[in-house]
């Protein structure tokens, strides 16, 4: 496994490819969904397409996991970048919802695999007192992609004179462009004698049970909580175009609007730092999860564009706490040899709630309109910050490490958090 090196010039490359691969599904997933309505889906449709996204992922995260635990991590940035390369453009390319629901299945199992390697690789060459805020900065590529895609397919999508099938498969194929993009910065992520597959380190993390992971203290908590947030900027992404839609609202400005979010969570991890020093990590959690559920169910009232934006906005910045601080909550807690396995649990709940979520959106944006989603990521947020409030403040306690069972240092677990 990596040590902790000094130096972060592999953070700031691990940050652009990230920037670079978000930015491809960033602009495809809304692209998926208006070239869908253009083929003659519903909302219930919209919802089942984005589900797929998450289904494939859903079922292959662990054992990737599993593999990453005790061999290179590049491989997997390298197959992510790929698989969304191609499943954008075949996307595009296509002419039937099945096929558009299968290759959006592609996209998100290169999603998976991008993001399982490049968190690993940020646990491993982080030291414990800086993960929070290699996390925050990590993130920052997901939020920079999320930034520039919208904006993107809002420019290159059209709806005028029938011309939505059209420029949405263009914006697919111009999203496949930016993800290979992301090669340009796969290089020196990681040490060429990291763990390659044997050893007892291996062994270990195989031996690792999965429930002992997730029974683990705080391990749950994190993931619940990731899963919250991302299945809020999932949906978010999925179904605000069809908000803006029902609305009358351009494409142009409902890309504006998601990038808008975006930005606001890019500050959100720019003063992440300062933020935790000042209310800790469980008032911070509680806090911004309980806000966000407030403005996702704000966002279920008619509402001008203004203020739309205003409260997306508000919503980003909270949704900006969420995500990095999971990443850390898992790695602190989980077993010292799973931490890659752990992580892999972590998005398979964030893939659980993105097959979940979806479906439920679209079942109930069927029956009562576009905005009922929102209503529904407002309840789940609710959960998550009541699952905050309840969560220990200190991750971690038991740890298992070559097949041995022990109690973590207290004095290490708070140090791992004193910094962020």
């Amino acid at each position: 496994m990596n040590a902790p090196t000094p130096g972060r010039g592999w953070l700031l490359r691990l940050v652009l490819t990230f920037a670079f691969a978000q930015t491809a599904v960033s602009m495809a997933r809304p692209a998926v969904s208006y070239r869908a309505l253009a083929l003659g889906a519903d909302e219930t449709a919209v919802g089942i397409i984005t589900g797929v996204y998450a289904l494939l992922p859903l079922l292959v995260a662990v054992p990737l996991g599993r593999r990453t635990d005790h061999g290179r991590c590049t491989p997997l940035l390298v197959a992510g970048v790929a698989l969304i390369t191609g499943g954008c453009a075949l996307s595009g390319v296509v002419g039937s919802l099945p096929a558009m629901a299968a290759w959006s299945g592609v996209m998100g199992l290169g999603h998976l695999c991008f993001v399982i390697g490049a968190q690993s690789i940020v646990a491993r060459r982080s030291a414990p007192d800086e993960r929070d805020r290699n996390f925050g900065h990590f993130t920052i590529g997901a939020s920079l992609g999320q930034l520039i895609g919208p904006i993107g397919a809002g420019l290159l999508i059209s709806e005028h004179d029938g011309a939505m099938a059209r420029t949405s498969a263009t914006a697919l194929l111009v999203s496949a462009a930016a993800a290979a993009c992301a090669c340009t910065a796969l290089w020196r992520l990681e040490r060429r004698d990291a763990n390659r597959g044997g050893g007892a380190a291996g062994a270990a993390a195989g031996r690792v049970p999965v429930l002992g992971i997730l029974r683990t203290r705080g391990v749950t908590a994190g993931i619940f909580i990731s899963l919250s947030v991302l299945s809020a900027t999932d949906i978010l992404t999925a179904y605000l175009p069809v908000v803006g839609e029902a609305h009358h609202i351009a494409p142009a400005t409902i890309g504006l609007l998601l990038s808008l979010r975006a930005a606001a969570t890019i500050a959100c991890r720019l003063v992440m730092t300062p933020m935790l020093r000042f209310l800790g990590r469980t008032v911070l959690l509680t806090t911004t999860c309980a806000a966000a559920a407030v403005l996702c169910a704000a966002i279920a009232v008619p509402l001008p564009v203004w203020a739309l934006a205003l409260v997306l906005a508000a919503l980003g910045f909270c949704l900006g706490v969420g995500q990095p601080l999971s990443m850390t909550t898992v790695v602190q807690a989980a077993p010292d040899d799973a931490r890659s396995t752990a992580l892999a649990l972590r998005l398979t709940g964030n893939r659980l709630g993105q097959v979940a979520a979806p479906a439920g959106a679209g079942l109930a944006a069927g029956v009562a309109g576009a905005a009922a989603p929102f209503v529904l990521l407002g309840v789940l947020l609710l959960g998550s910050a009541a699952v905050a409030l309840r969560a220990p403040k200190e991750a971690g306690g038991v740890r298992r490490r070559a097949g041995t069972v022990r109690r973590s240092d207290s004095r290490k677990a708070s140090s791992g958090r004193s910094g962020a």
